[in-house]
């Protein structure tokens, strides 16, 4: 279990630096700056203690059910989740993308609920470990989308 563990928190966390290289300064930009954004946004520091939390309970969880249900359907849907948790810091923040920005939350929220009622069965209270990442993309998804909504040029 330890070293599954540890491949998942690499995969996880190398997932989040290359997000973070790719939105370049993405949040201090004069661009974001400027957006009418959600009454409901949150601290600019509340996105890296949630995303390290995030990413440390949904790596436990990766491992319990790679453990308990080794196969090619966990793979493929860890790979796209993986995938589009990257691709949104670029879309959203470097190209300035909101509504393809907002169809990739969409579709990585998505991809986290089917990992959290799928494999409920097989994980019972421990799916309980992917409920933080569902609740933060259900949050994420309502940012972007007031973005989109109360920003004329979208």
């Amino acid at each position: 279990m330890f070293k599954t563990l540890i491949v998942f928190l690499v995969l996880n966390f190398g997932a989040l630096a290359i997000g973070s290289r790719l939105m370049l300064n993405g949040p201090t930009t004069d661009w974001y700056i400027n957006l009418n954004k959600a009454p409901w946004t949150p601290p600019g520091w509340v996105f890296g203690v949630a995303w390290t939390s995030i990413m440390l309970c949904y790596s436990v969880y990766m491992s319990y059910l790679y453990k308990s249900k080794p196969n090619i359907e966990i793979v493929v849907l860890f790979a796209v989740q993986l995938f589009l948790n990257v691709i949104w810091n670029y879309v959203f923040f470097n190209q300035h993308l909101v509504s393809l920005g907002l169809a990739t939350l969409i579709a990585l929220t998505l991809v986290v609920a089917i990992f959290t009622f799928r494999f409920f069965n097989a994980l019972a209270y421990k799916t309980l470990l992917i409920a933080p990442y569902l609740i933060w993309l259900c949050i994420a998804t309502s940012l972007n989308a007031y973005i989109l909504i109360y920003n004329a040029s979208y």
